[in-house]
């Protein structure tokens, strides 16, 4: 069986275990059948996913004229405490940027390797922490426009990380962490423009379990630039 598409980010559904899809024009392919079958990929090509045109991606899917000038690719998507919006000052797009940035906004605990925080739209809970590999997550608080989540997570910098490690987790290395206590240690630290909205008896616990026959040891990244078949 064959399948042809650009690839993009998977589709999932929250399961026991949580569940894979490769999406394609003309199709999907249910990424947990595979397991334990072999798969080979073949690039054919690039395709950027702003333009649509093939050209060599720069980042995040974009080439580098649409990663320069496209309101998806805006600094506020990676450094949520840029947003503007909810002061009607656009950065590229003031009508996406609206509709992305000035909705509920989660800043949460998630434990994928050690704990991180980190900022989701409500509307991604939880598929953001299925693509981070997240073991555990617990909600800090919910907030209503993206900023706000943004100066939280940069506050909650100073104590937590911000990234994952990526070959700790697709290791299954993560260390065990009370997320629930160390949600509660934060009410003292958390900027005062969101203190009103942080809720202690709030016990929101997220568990996700992957579709995992063993753990790759070591782990081995794959890379189309260097070779365009696996």
């Amino acid at each position: 069986m064959q399948y042809e598409g650009v690839l993009t980010k998977m589709q999932t559904e929250f399961a026991d275990p949580i569940q894979y899809y490769l999406v394609f024009d003309d199709g999907f392919l249910h990424m947990n059948q595979l397991l334990g079958k072999d798969v080979e990929l073949v690039k054919m090509g690039t395709r950027c996913l702003g333009c649509g045109k093939s050209k060599q991606i720069f980042a995040q899917g974009f080439c580098y004229q649409c990663f320069s000038t496209s309101p998806q690719a805006g600094d506020w998507i990676m450094r949520p405490e840029l947003s503007t919006a909810h002061l009607g000052i656009a950065d590229r797009d003031l009508d996406y940027e609206s509709k992305v940035q000035l909705q509920p906004h989660i800043v949460y605990l998630a434990c994928a390797s050690d704990i991180k925080v980190g900022v989701t739209r409500k509307t991604q809970v939880p598929t953001r922490w299925i693509d981070q590999g997240a073991s555990y997550a617990v909600p800090i608080l919910e907030v209503p426009n993206r900023y706000l989540a943004g100066i939280t997570e940069v506050t909650l910098k100073e104590r937590f990380t911000d990234k994952i490690n990526w070959k700790k987790m697709l290791c299954g290395d993560g260390t065990p962490h009370d997320l629930r206590r160390a949600r509660l240690d934060l009410a003292d630290v958390l900027p005062a423009e969101v203190r009103e909205y942080f809720d202690p008896a709030k016990e929101d616990f997220y568990e996700l379990k992957y579709p995992v026959l063993q753990y790759p040891q070591p782990v081995k990244s794959l890379s189309f630039a260097k070779t365009s078949a696996y």
